[in-house]
């Protein structure tokens, strides 16, 4: 679950909810996408101040609950997850690139909601886990003594 950043000059907690559909809505998200873009993730939160709450996919968009800074619009944000995992997809999952007719991973669009701490996390993880067919969860970021974590609201 998330917690307060603190800073020297400010305190915060920004959530945003992301869906990121594969271009095409293309059906090219399969375990081993699964595993790269996981792994990803992981990296870019020691690279950035992103914090991954929670990564789930369903074959052709995945779903990111993310915690910030307010230094970090919602587009820089998914600029950098988009632009990392997608480089990171095509170098190990090469077919995934013939699939997409040799263009792009992601769609040009995307959906972006913030979340509130009081309430609203439980409706998105409500949303999320309801999401289409065959929804995956691949990652829930790492537990901090006494919090509760995204699916104890499920």
């Amino acid at each position: 679950m998330s917690e307060h950043t603190h800073k020297s000059h400010n305190v915060s907690k920004l959530m945003y909810h992301f869906v990121l559909p594969a271009k095409y809505r293309r059906v090219v998200i399969d375990e081993k996408v699964d595993t790269v873009i996981k792994e990803t993730c992981v990296e870019i939160a020691k690279r950035y101040p992103i914090n991954f709450l929670e990564i789930g996919t369903d074959k052709d968009h995945v779903h990111f609950l993310v915690q910030s800074e307010p230094t970090y619009s919602p587009s820089q944000i998914v600029r950098i997850i988009k632009s990392i995992t997608a480089r990171e997809v095509f170098s190990k999952c090469p077919d995934v690139k013939k699939r997409l007719w040799g263009g792009e991973f992601w769609s040009s669009g995307f959906y972006v909601s913030t979340v509130s701490e009081h309430g609203n996390e439980q409706v998105i993880a409500n949303y999320v886990k309801n999401q289409g067919n065959e929804y995956n969860k691949l990652y829930q970021g790492e537990m901090v003594e006494g919090q509760l974590s995204f699916s104890d609201f499920v």
